[in-house]
């Protein structure tokens, strides 16, 4: 049950009809995984932890740079040169002390990742990088738990969400297969640049689409593909079809895992 506390802090959230006490209380039982704590993870930290989403945890195994304070919101300039997960975790723990976080001082891997992934009511991918993605990917559809995916570089973002739980696809492979081959330099922020409230705006997304599955409100845009131009405002959305060939989630629905 709420506390007198927890209800006057959460109110303007309990107005809404879609979300209500029911709604709270389920985020307040919930425990939301972040994979990443740079501008897609501090931006949907902080609006999950301000939601009263009462488990959060976050995994990173990077430090604090001059260069991240650009957009990555929830640091401070004197947490240059110190865990970005226990900066934020410290900070997340400042703005709500109703809610506990754990920080994961670690590029989440192998069995790590499977158990971060095995108790998490829902996992966010705030990662930079494919391997991890696809890694991510890869665990949350064998553990049957929702994914909620966001990238952003230079002035366009992408939101994806994949709704593991019903083991029928598609999944982050089936839109993005891995090519081992690939011979050209990735594309990142360090390399490519990125405006920062681009970058906020998907992490944002990736937090209200969180907030969302959690309490049942509205729907999930579950196996859609969503593009923002940041010079345009434009907004585009591509439905994303399983790949009855996908090595991952075909593999799983076939053994019926």
């Amino acid at each position: 049950m709420l506390t007198d506390q927890e209800f006057l802090r959460y109110n303007r959230q309990i107005m809404l009809p879609d979300i209500g006490e029911i709604g709270q209380q389920a985020l307040s039982q919930a425990q939301v995984l972040l994979v990443g704590a740079g501008g897609l993870g501090s931006a949907a930290a902080l609006y999950l932890a301000g939601a009263g989403v009462g488990n959060i945890v976050i995994a990173d195994d990077d430090e604090v740079d001059s260069s991240n304070l650009q957009r990555q919101v929830i640091y401070r300039d004197a947490d240059q040169g110190k865990s970005k997960v226990k900066m934020a975790a410290a900070h997340l723990q400042a703005l709500n002390p109703y809610i506990k976080v754990r920080a994961v001082q670690a590029r989440l891997a192998d069995q790590r990742l499977a158990i971060e992934v095995a108790l998490a009511d829902i996992v966010l991918d705030c990662s930079d990088n494919l391997p991890t993605r696809h890694a991510v990917n890869q665990a949350c559809v064998k553990a049957q738990k929702p994914l909620i995916s966001g990238a952003a570089i230079r002035w366009q973002g992408q939101l994806m969400a994949f709704d593991n739980r019903s083991g029928t696809g598609p999944c982050y492979h089936c839109l993005f297969p891995i090519q081992p081959d690939a011979a050209q330099e990735p594309q990142n922020c360090s390399n490519s640049g990125i405006a920062g409230p681009v970058v906020g705006m998907m992490g944002t997304m990736q937090a209200l689409e969180t907030i969302k599955c959690i309490t049942g409100a509205g729907s999930v845009a579950f196996a859609a593909l969503q593009q923002f131009d940041g010079l345009t405002m434009a907004w585009q959305r591509f439905n994303i079809a399983a790949d009855p060939q996908c090595p991952v989630c075909r593999q799983h629905n076939d053994n019926g895992e």
